[in-house]
């Protein structure tokens, strides 16, 4: 089974993974995503069941990493 691990910086780790929180608590065929503040970074593990739904998943999760990163840096909220 392909896993990945991200590993993202940022100043404010807990509000990024609360952005993220529905994303992650959405159940997705062939694919588990688990997500945690660890040492002020955010860490989100994805585990899929084939190649093309590890791509899948990293281009979704990647898109909103930066979405929610971006909107945090613009509203400070």
């Amino acid at each position: 089974m392909p896993l990945a691990a991200l590993s993202i910086d940022s100043s404010t780790p807990h509000k990024l993974l609360r952005a993220l929180g529905p994303e992650l608590g959405r159940s997705v065929p062939r694919t588990r995503v688990e997500g945690a503040v660890e040492d002020g970074r955010v860490l989100i593990s994805i585990e899929t069941s084939d190649l093309s739904a590890m791509r899948a998943a990293l281009n979704s999760y990647l898109r909103w990493i930066k979405i929610a990163k971006d909107m945090i840096e613009l509203t400070g909220v």
